[in-house]
């Protein structure tokens, strides 16, 4: 069975990411036995690397499924251990809509060669 998620009264998407962004830089030294943030931050960068693949795996399952209610719970998952991972980079949510917008515009493929 596929489900849709909720469409009505969405938050502003800019100011999820930034609390949630704040939320994560203020726990990354919290104790571990209280917040899963600090888990992984105590764990270090490769744990912190692992929850990313994990998550993308589940994505990937759940996009090929159909699921768009299991698909969105588990793209929130993978955008939640990204910004983790942006945090413990010293980078946030800004840095990578600055490299979307740099992008904006270019022929993929145009854009994928600059970079090689």
């Amino acid at each position: 069975m596929t489900h849709t998620p909720r469409t009505a009264g969405k938050p502003n998407c800019d100011d999820v990411l930034q609390r949630l962004t704040a939320t994560i830089a203020a726990r990354r030294g919290a104790d571990p036995a209280t917040s899963y943030v600090a888990t992984l931050f105590a764990k270090g960068e490769d744990a912190m690397i692992k929850k990313i693949g994990e998550e993308a795996t589940e994505a990937v399952m759940a996009a090929k499924d159909g699921d768009k209610l299991r698909l969105t719970a588990e793209m929130a998952d993978l955008w939640f251990h990204c910004l983790v991972v942006l945090v413990k980079n010293g980078l946030g949510p800004a840095d990578v809509c600055a490299e979307l917008a740099r992008r904006e515009g270019l022929s993929g493929l145009e854009e994928r060669a600059a970079r090689m």
